[in-house]
């Protein structure tokens, strides 16, 4: 699976963004898919994530009710709308894609900055 990212940039905090993560090749197997960031100095966390169904999603604390993780199966597209953003939140973002046999894919990160 090879996985691309776009979306980010540079907004003022309050501001929004939407990240999408395209993914191309063979996707069976793949029963999840998630947003993971890593600031610098930091290590890398999840921030949201959605099984291939989408019928589940769960959330970092701290971006509860601020971000909302999505995917359109016939696009083979997955997004992750963020709002109220803060400058906490700057980092660079990964998407990533888990087979039920535990192979993780990583696409190449998109960064994302807010100012205050």
């Amino acid at each position: 699976v090879q996985l691309v990212e776009s979306g980010g940039g540079l907004v003022q905090a309050g501001g929004s963004l939407r990240l999408s993560c395209a993914a191309s090749g063979s996707t069976f197997g793949i029963v999840a898919m998630g947003w993971y960031r890593q600031a610098p100095g930091k290590q890398r966390e999840l921030v949201a994530a959605i099984t291939s169904g989408g019928g589940t999603t769960n959330y970092a604390d701290s971006v509860k009710g601020r971000f909302t993780i999505s995917r359109d199966n016939t696009k083979n597209t997955m997004y992750l709308e963020m709002n109220s953003l803060k400058p906490e939140d700057t980092a660079i973002y990964y998407c990533n894609h888990r087979t039920n046999w535990g192979r993780h894919f990583w696409g190449q990160g998109t960064q994302v900055t807010v100012s205050s």
